[in-house]
Parts: structure tokens; C-alpha cells; sequence
């Protein structure tokens, strides 16, 4: 009863919950859909192509899940991350007119500019929210339209390519037979779990999300932790732009990253971080991200027309977060507490 107690109340257990049933009705349907099988050395499968297609939405994840976790909200991601994709290509390029598999700087060099510019921009709304004071959706509002003209800017308002091979492989290719793209959410997962669970930063976040005002008088500089938070955001945009660019080698100006700060913050409220401020859960959004690429895949897969594919999506977000809310959850816990007031162990 105890362990039962302890996996329901957990707040992983709705999005893992979620994302089981999700696989179990794609197992019933397509008995061979979770195989994995070896070609060439690579692991290829159902499950793969879900945790690989995720990835970027888990990165903004991520960085979206400190953001909310202080109250806030970063409707910037999806341009920065168009942002990131447009300069990484663009310096690729260089002043070539045409897609070539020879890169005008070294690859090394476009990753380090392209991540310095999305900390510049997470810096950005970092000043804007803790030193001006703006309200965080109004200040990443004006980034999310500035960063969409800026791409334009850069790309002259067109799709530009790239063929460098070498650029693509950072996501399209394997290490140990696993996708890259895998291999660099794991690392950053990992990073920012360490950050924020292993050192008092993420209990500086916690008590700023919680009471900022508190927090300051206890001796935590919110500012900076609210700036640094933002550009921590603005770094994980932009690795998920490096990817977007390198799977693809295209940026289309208008639709790369388009609506991805909405799903990013539906993955974190799927994870269970609550969108209030304070308690957060790393693992819980990426699992949100998983989940949404899960039912998308799912739908596209059977063929579901995109207007049904949306409405279907919605309900499946809103009984997520219903399971996960703190009156289901006391409903279940005082249903478990009579069970075993009466002596009944369930089976």
C-alpha cells in the first residue's frame, strides 16, 4: 500500500501513465511497433523515431521548465531557435550563392556563435523582466516577433540550404548506434539536472518562482537568477536550432520553430511543473515532450486528418493535467488512506 502511495503520488506518475497508454494502444494496434532492430550498426524503430523527433521540443523543454518554474513564461524560444538556424547556416555558407560541401568557417566555431547569440538573446529577456520590471509574456513577446523579422533579415526573406555534410551529421548521424540528437538531450538533461539538483541554484530557483520578495530578504539575489535563468533558455533555443538546421539544412524563415514555445510549454505543464512558480521537474518535461511526439505520431501514423489530430491532442493534454492536479491527486491519496482503513489490500 505504502509503495502504491508513493508511485501515485509521484508527479512523474501522470506523464508516464500517459505516455504508457500511449504505447500500449500504438502495441495492440502495431504488435511490432516498439521492435528495435540493428541495420548498419544503428538502432532503428518506433521508439527511436519518437525520442529522436522529440528532441528539439525537449530542449526548449527544458530551458522553458526553470523559466516557469520562477512564474514566467518564454514565448521567444520558437524565433530564437529560427534565430539560431538562419545564423548557423548563413555562416556555413558564408558568401556562397549556392549549397556547397565546403563550409566558410570551421563547424566548431558556428556551434560556439550560434549558442553565444541564444544566451544573448536569453539575456535579453532576463534584463527586460528582472531589471525594467516587464511582465515575462510581454517581454519574450517582443523577442518573438523582433527574432522572427531578424531571420527574415538574415535569410533575405527566403529558404536557404546548405549541403556541408559534416554540419548535418551533428543530427542526423549515430554515436554507438544511438541518433546524436539523443546523445545531446541526454547531455543536456544531465547538465542542468546537475545544475539545478547537486548545487543551490535550484533551490535559489524554487524560492524565486515561489516568493520573490521572500527570496530577496533571505539573501538570494533574484535578479540574477532570473537573468541567468533566461539565458539558460535562450541557450537550449539555440541548440535546438543548431539541430532543427542540421537535420533538415534548410531554414525556412516564416515556419522554422513556428508554435514550438507552445508545445514547449505544454510539456512542461505535462511534466507537472506548475505554471505558478516554484516546484519544478526536469524529467517530467522532457517525458511531456516524448508524449507529444508520441500522440502526433501516433495520429499521423493512422491518418488522422490535422483537425481531429488537434482536437484529439488537446483532450489528451487536458486529462494529463487533470490526473496531475493537486484535487485528483488528494482525491486518490484519501481513497488509498480509506482503503486501508477498511483492511482491504488492493490485488
Amino acid at each position: 500500500m505504502n509503495i502504491l502511495k508513493k508511485i501515485t503520488s509521484s508527479g512523474m506518475f501522470p506523464p508516464l501513465l500517459a505516455l504508457a497508454l500511449i504505447l500500449l494502444f500504438n502495441v495492440v494496434i502495431q504488435p511490432g511497433f516498439l521492435s528495435i532492430e540493428i541495420r548498419d550498426g544503428r538502432l532503428f524503430g518506433g521508439l527511436i523515431t519518437i525520442l529522436n523527433r522529440s528532441v528539439p521540443v525537449m530542449l526548449l523543454a527544458i530551458g522553458m521548465t526553470l523559466v516557469i518554474a520562477t512564474g514566467g513564461t518564454d514565448l521567444s524560444v520558437g524565433s530564437v531557435l529560427a534565430v539560431a538556424s538562419a545564423i548557423s547556416i548563413s555562416l556555413i555558407r558564408g558568401s556562397d550563392v549556392s549549397p556547397t560541401q565546403d563550409t566558410a568557417m570551421h563547424l566548431g566555431l558556428v556551434v560556439i556563435i550560434t549558442m553565444t547569440v541564444g544566451v544573448v538573446c536569453g539575456l535579453w529577456n532576463g534584463f527586460l523582466v528582472a531589471k525594467i520590471g516587464m511582465p515575462p509574456v510581454v517581454a519574450t513577446l517582443i523577442l518573438m516577433v523582433a527574432g522572427r523579422g531578424l531571420t527574415q533579415n538574415i535569410t533575405r526573406e527566403r529558404s536557404v540550404t546548405t549541403g556541408h555534410l559534416p554540419f548535418g551529421e551533428i543530427a542526423n548521424g549515430f554515436t554507438l548506434g544511438i541518433p546524436n540528437q539523443i546523445w545531446i538531450a541526454a547531455l543536456v538533461l544531465l547538465l542542468f539536472w546537475f545544475f539545478t539538483r547537486r548545487t543551490a541554484f535550484g533551490l535559489f530557483v524554487e524560492s524565486v518562482g515561489a516568493n520573490r520578495s521572500a527570496a530577496n530578504h533571505a539573501g538570494i539575489r533574484a535578479t540574477a537568477i532570473l537573468i541567468v535563468i533566461y539565458a539558460l533558455s535562450g541557450l537550449c533555443a539555440s541548440i535546438a536550432g543548431i539541430l532543427s538546421a542540421s537535420n533538415v539544412r534548410v531554414i525556412e524563415p516564416m515556419n522554422t520553430g513556428q508554435n514550438m514555445e507552445l508545445d514547449a510549454i505544454v510539456a512542461v505543464v505535462l511534466g507537472g511543473t506548475s505554471m505558478t512558480g516554484g516546484k519544478f521537474n526536469l524529467g517530467g518535461s522532457c517525458i511531456g515532450a516524448i508524449i507529444l511526439m508520441a500522440l502526433t505520431q501516433t495520429m499521423y501514423f493512422y491518418g488522422v486528418p490535422v483537425e481531429f489530430a488537434l482536437s484529439i491532442k488537446a483532450v489528451v493534454i487536458v486529462i494529463v493535467v487533470i490526473v496531475q492536479s493537486p484535487v485528483t491527486q488528494k482525491y486518490i491519496s484519501s481513497n488509498l488512506k480509506s482503503i486501508k482503513g477498511r483492511g482491504v489490500s488492493p490485488q
